[in-house]
């Protein structure tokens, strides 16, 4: 089979290797739809320890197909079964996975291999993170299960009701997801980004109103929108440090702060520690998802409750998906669908 694998920073290669044969407790699925990922070109450029522990391995992790093969002893999936697979799986067996936070997992399986015409997934995953998908759910809108998971996390993080305020700081891809999550949950969405032509694309969806990041003072344009109370929840969702500060600095009285977007190691902020204190402030961190929130993705997506189709700014097949991350790179794509 063709299939991008990864051997190593800036080293992406298009290759021939084996069809992968299901051992026990595996499946094999024939990729139908996978989505590039803002994660995956940062790996691309410096490698990650924790997603991609060993190369070469097959690249990428947003994905949705059909089984086309089943290994000795699964039960719950079928070949010919369509389904998306999360791109990670939990122990369900340390301390935090016995608490009911399976995403902050001490041995959190990884798996990649959506850039592939097929992929094995582990005995774990299939166990877990392996959804059914009804007949009407496409697979290039399956697939955004997985980042759509990680988004849901963080409006729960956050606690966003019907009626409040929700600004969320960056308009890409993920930015776009929350706040689809919260306007699903009957919020008023704010978004913050820089003026160009992925803001104007946000604004033609309708995902909220929208605030040009370069064109006066963000937060006085924060205040004069919500009476000058404040949102009552801000994002950052840029894995920028001074945007962390000003999600802050945005947030009103009794407000939650959400630090969605992952920012350098080693990078810290300033708090105005009076506000924190005073105010109540409520700051939480979000990462990653899990298997009860890869279903509710599913099935916000198979009911059209969220519908993320307008973020595919390119079609793209699987030869092509280094030019497909160099888009990204060069903000010139929101998400590129890629079709083995």
């Amino acid at each position: 089979m063709k299939a991008q694998v990864f051997h190593g920073p800036g080293d992406l290669r298009f290759e021939d290797i084996p069809v992968p044969t299901p051992g026990p407790g595996e499946i094999v699925l024939k990729i139908e739809a996978a989505l590039t990922c803002g994660t995956d070109v940062k790996t691309l450029r410096r490698g990650h320890p924790v997603m991609i522990p060993h190369v070469p391995t097959v690249f990428g992790h947003e994905f949705a197909g059909t089984v086309s093969a089943v290994g000795p002893g699964v039960r719950n999936v079928h070949e010919g079964d369509r389904v998306v697979a999360a791109n990670s799986a939990p122990c369900g067996a340390c301390p935090l996975c016995l608490a009911g936070r399976p995403n902050l997992c001490e041995d959190l399986l990884f798996v990649n291999g959506a850039y592939g015409e097929f992929i094995a997934l582990p005995p774990r995953l299939v166990a877990c993170n392996v959804v059914p998908l009804v007949r009407t759910l496409p697979a290039h809108r399956a697939a955004f299960a997985e980042p759509l998971a990680c988004a849901i996390l963080g409006v729960d993080r956050a606690r966003v009701s019907a009626g409040q305020t929700v600004a969320i700081f960056g308009h890409g891809p993920l930015g776009c997801l929350l706040a689809m999550v919260a306007a699903s949950q009957k919020a008023r969405v704010i978004i913050v980004g820089k003026a160009g032509w992925r803001l104007e694309r946000v604004r033609a969806l309708g995902l909220g109103s929208c605030i040009d990041a370069t064109a006066g003072d963000v937060l006085q344009s924060l205040r004069d929108a919500t009476g000058g109370r404040g949102a009552d929840v801000a994002v950052d969702a840029t894995g920028h440090p001074e945007v962390w500060e000003q999600a802050v600095a945005a947030t009103g009285r009794g407000g939650s702060v959400l630090f969605f977007g992952g920012c350098a190691p080693g990078t810290s902020i300033q708090l105005d520690t009076r506000r924190v204190h005073y105010e109540e402030l409520t700051l939480v961190g979000a990462f990653h998802h899990t298997p009860a929130l890869i279903r509710r993705a599913v099935e916000l997506l198979s009911a059209g409750a969220v519908t993320p189709d307008g973020l595919l700014t390119h079609r793209m097949k699987l030869h092509e998906v280094r030019e497909a991350l160099a888009l990204m790179t060069r903000g010139e794509a929101l998400k590129v669908l890629i079709e083995p």
